[in-house]
């Protein structure tokens, strides 16, 4: 199957090992001097390792790959300890995974682990920076504004892949699902369409695992209340699948919102 996996650049890596501590899942070891992935089915591709990397030499590439496996990886991870055991944990968490998290659970309980005291200690701390939840105030003045044109961007991360749906951010949002072309198109997309909003954005067409993501917004729909949800997508047909998965999403939650689509023409005009 293809997905999400990381791919290691040997020429740049320069054995350090820093790599190795920041996937908890076991998927890196050493050898000779190098950093290797050393099986497809203990990297989860959601790329822990990248920040850790203080010579850029891991990427994450879609490609072929066999599926990962929370059993094995879990299989692996209970021999480490502990320790290893809550940093993975952590790690699903922090990435939304709650899918896996269920399964990681559903292990621990059956080889005799005391899941409340893990889960009780767990922390959102991940090692990716790019997944921590934040919410962003303005920082700068009107004067210091003059002349620049300001963002509107009232959390992050954005991507849907990386949003943690268990963010206190969505609690009460006017909740903004947009097509990744869109703020490329549409130039006043700031002013016209985040202002206010929380935003999440996403391919229909190229992301992969499609079925992940109507997880993820499910659990966004279940966890919170969502004042008012809008979607802007270009007018491509492809460009149509943000409507059916939210839809999807939404009967899986057993919720129901009424949508405002506005969609926006390849030459950046609203339809």
């Amino acid at each position: 199957m293809k997905r999400q996996i990381i791919k290691i650049d040997e020429n740049k890596c320069n054995g350090c090992g820093e790599c190795i501590p920041g996937c908890p899942e076991g998927a890196l070891q050493l050898i000779d001097g190098k950093a290797h992935l050393v099986s497809d089915l203990f990297c989860d591709g959601l790329g822990a390792c990248l920040g850790k990397c203080p010579q850029d030499a891991i990427q994450v590439e879609e490609r072929e790959a066999k599926p990962y496996s929370e059993a094995q990886v879990m299989e692996n991870i209970m021999k480490a300890g502990i320790n290893t055991i809550k940093a993975h944990l952590n790690h699903l968490k922090a990435h939304g995974e709650m899918h896996y998290y269920a399964q990681a659970l559903d292990i621990l309980k059956a080889e005799g682990y005391d899941v409340d005291s893990l889960t009780q200690e767990a922390t959102m701390a991940c090692g990716c920076r790019g997944t921590h939840a934040k919410k962003i105030e303005p920082q700068l003045t009107e004067k210091e504004m003059s002349g620049c044109i300001k963002s509107e961007l009232g959390q992050w991360p954005v991507q849907l892949s990386l949003i943690n749906p268990a963010a206190q951010y969505f609690e009460n949002a006017d909740l903004l699902i947009s097509a990744d072309c869109v703020p490329y198109a549409f130039g006043d997309f700031h002013r016209r369409f985040l202002k206010g909003k929380i935003v999440i954005t996403f391919c229909p067409k190229l992301d992969s695992d499609l079925e992940r993501y109507i997880d993820k917004l499910a659990q966004i729909f279940s966890l919170h209340n969502i004042k008012s949800l809008s979607i802007v997508r270009m007018e491509v047909p492809c460009c149509g699948g943000i409507e059916v998965l939210i839809k999807r999403a939404l009967k899986k939650a057993g919720k129901q919102h009424s949508a405002q689509t506005n969609i926006i023409s390849i030459d950046g005009k609203i339809i």
